[in-house]
């Protein structure tokens, strides 16, 4: 490259680098005074306090006061709003007491308007357990004293009574229908320490809290008389049995009600409250004679004692109408103390026992012979000692040897044997005569319920014909193998008494509402079962039995009377093994046998001392029975003869 003559610009080398010194820092020379240290900075001077802004804290406190004012609304909106109506019933519960007024129940009478059972004054005795809380006593053991003066008065358990005390509520019922003399006594004593806790504030009434509210108790002033029939109430004041509970509807009435404000347990007198009258019951009158009733109910209860048998009955009819006049058993119970009664006679066995009646069935036989025209009482009959008919040897009640009789010495004579050999002439064949037999014992109620209602009744065993047994073919004819109960027994009667036409029998006449009005039983129904021809000359047959020197029922004799019956002496289905144990006696008839007027019908089963046939333990009880019955009646003899019937005839 040409040399232009110029020199290159020479480039700069950078020296080492020098420590900057502080601007304002000057190097002090020699012999210059040493640098000052630099001055320490001076304590600030104390400053004056100065108060917080109190803003915040009202805020904070104004957030608080509001959301608690509006949990207030929220809860308030709740009670009057949404659970007004909750909280409302709550307040209507505790300030007013309510209870129900207990209804009079009707009474019951006799034909003839005897009180057979009646309701009296009584009370129930109640107590508001919020009275013998330690706050309102000003003691702990108040339901404790309580007890301890009411348990004596009302016969109950120190601590059961204490434990209703403490019950929770204002009502509890501490015992029901007292008579007004408890009840006395309970507010006397009441009453005696009130005063008392008035002059020495340390005596605590512990009676304060007891009430009572006025109610009926039922009783019974003829005592046992007719309790088969009556039943009787239970603590619930409900009819337990009888025409109590058959008739509870009508003798019950309606029950009703009060309310009222209450404050300490009494009555706020200004508080408006109200009340449902309650309606009484009607009153009932049965169509029971009750001293025909008490002479019954006499008769079989000696009767039974004597023979000391397990129990009887009586029942007394009127055959023109169908009513009861008496239905009595014995043993009997008092409806107005049940705490003495056996259970087993809590019972109208009249009604309730089913029981092969033996030979008294023996007029239905002679009824179907008479009224098909297969006989008549003139028929002879001759009656060996034994009948061999199926699988079976029959007998009769005595061995003797081969009796001449008449179709009526049959009945009189009261022969099985004969029996067996007159109905079999009711058909060309056994099984034709068993069911014509049956026709007949249907018609005259066997196998049904007699029309009476009564609870508990039976209605007997009477299998359809077809069902019959070898031997119950030839049994049933003289009231074997057959189960009836006494009404249906005595009804039988009645219907021949009353011309062959059987009344549905009755217990009840009518009513009386409250308004005194009496309103009749609906009429029985009335059924012919055979003809008056026919039930005429089965009145006269039966005479034979108790006026013939040869029948079974001598021992039923009335003095001036004709009477018409019928023994009968059954084995005897023991209920409690189901096997033939002991007999049923009994007898049934009716008089005067011309006129009839009164059906009488006994029985008594297992009579274990003296004699067990029906003419001789049974035959009296009729008699007896009869004679008061025609006497309270006022039925004249009829001043007519007797029929005198054949008994026997020579061969």
């Amino acid at each position: 490259m040409a040399d232009s003559g110029k020199q290159p610009p020479r480039r700069r080398v950078p020296g080492p680098a020098r420590p900057e010194r502080p601007a304002n820092r000057r190097t002090p020379g020699p012999g210059a005074r040493p640098a000052r240290r630099p001055a320490q900075p001076r304590p600030a001077a104390p400053q004056a306090l100065r108060l917080g802004s109190p803003r915040p804290r009202l805020r904070m406190v104004s957030l608080a006061l509001t959301l608690v004012l509006i949990a207030f609304v929220i809860r308030l909106l709740q009670v009057q709003a949404v659970d007004a109506g909750t909280y409302a019933a709550k307040a209507e519960k505790n300030r007013y007491v309510g209870y129900t007024l207990a209804a009079e129940r009707g009474g019951i009478t006799d034909r003839n308007g005897v009180a057979l059972a009646a309701s009296v004054d009584a009370y129930d005795i109640t107590a508001d357990p919020t009275m013998f809380t330690r706050k309102a006593l000003k003691t702990s053991d108040g339901p404790e004293q309580a007890a301890a003066l009411l348990a004596p008065i009302l016969g109950q358990e120190q601590a059961a009574l204490a434990k209703k005390l403490r019950a929770k509520g204002q009502y509890v019922l501490l015992s029901r229908r007292q008579t007004p003399q408890v009840w006395k006594q309970i507010k006397d004593l009441k009453s005696a320490l009130a005063t008392k806790a008035e002059s020495d504030p340390g005596t605590v009434n512990a009676l304060a809290g007891v009430f009572s509210v006025a109610s009926s108790k039922r009783v019974y002033p003829n005592g046992d008389l007719a309790a088969g029939i009556l039943g009787w109430v239970n603590y619930d004041g409900k009819g337990g049995g009888g025409v109590e509970r058959q008739l509870e509807q009508e003798l019950a009435g309606q029950d009703g009600k009060i309310r009222y404000a209450q404050s300490g347990g009494r009555q706020v007198p200004t508080a408006g409250s109200t009340e449902t009258p309650a309606v009484p019951g009607s009153d009932v009158e049965l169509t029971i004679d009750r001293d025909i009733q008490w002479a019954a109910q006499n008769a079989i209860s000696e009767q039974v004692k004597e023979s000391k048998a397990d129990r009887g009955y009586v029942i007394v009819q009127d055959t023109r109408t169908g009513e009861i006049l008496a239905m009595a058993n014995s043993p009997g119970f008092d409806p107005g103390d049940l705490s003495k009664a056996d259970g087993s006679s809590l019972h109208n066995w009249s009604l309730e026992d089913a029981y092969e009646p033996g030979s008294t069935a023996k007029v239905m036989s002679m009824a179907a012979v008479l009224e098909e025209g297969a006989a008549t009482p003139d028929t002879h009959v001759v009656v060996p000692n034994r009948l061999h008919r199926g699988d079976r040897l029959f007998r009769d009640d005595i061995d003797h040897a081969t009796w001449y009789l008449t179709l009526n010495g049959v009945l009189a004579k009261s022969s099985n044997i004969g029996t067996i050999l007159a109905t079999g002439q009711l058909g060309r064949t056994q099984q034709e005569s068993n069911k014509v037999l049956y026709s007949y014992l249907r018609k005259f109620g066997l196998g049904s319920h007699t029309g009476l209602d009564f609870p508990g009744e039976t209605r007997g065993i009477l299998a359809p014909p077809e069902e019959w047994s070898t031997s119950q073919q030839y049994t049933i004819p003289f009231g074997q193998g057959v189960s009836i109960n006494a009404m249906q027994a005595a009804s039988v009667y009645s219907t021949i008494a009353n011309g062959g036409v059987r009344v549905e029998p009755t217990l009840v006449r009518g009513t009386k509402g409250p308004d005194g009005r009496f309103t009749p039983a609906e009429k029985p129904e009335k059924t012919r079962v055979v003809s008056t021809r026919t039930a005429k000359t089965l009145a006269k047959m039966l005479e034979s039995v108790v006026d013939d020197r040869e029948g079974t029922g001598t021992k039923a004799r009335i003095p001036g009377y004709r009477v018409a019956g019928k023994t009968g002496t059954a084995n005897r289905v023991d209920p409690a093994t189901g096997k033939y144990r002991g007999y049923t006696s009994s007898f049934a008839g009716f008089a005067p046998a011309d006129q009839p007027r009164v059906t009488v019908y006994c029985a008594i089963q297992n009579a274990t001392k003296g004699s067990y046939f029906g003419g001789q333990i049974c035959g009296p009880v009729y008699k007896q029975v009869m004679e008061f019955a025609l006497k309270t009646l006022q039925v004249p003899p009829t001043g007519a003869g007797a029929a005198n019937l054949p008994v026997t005839f020579t061969p």
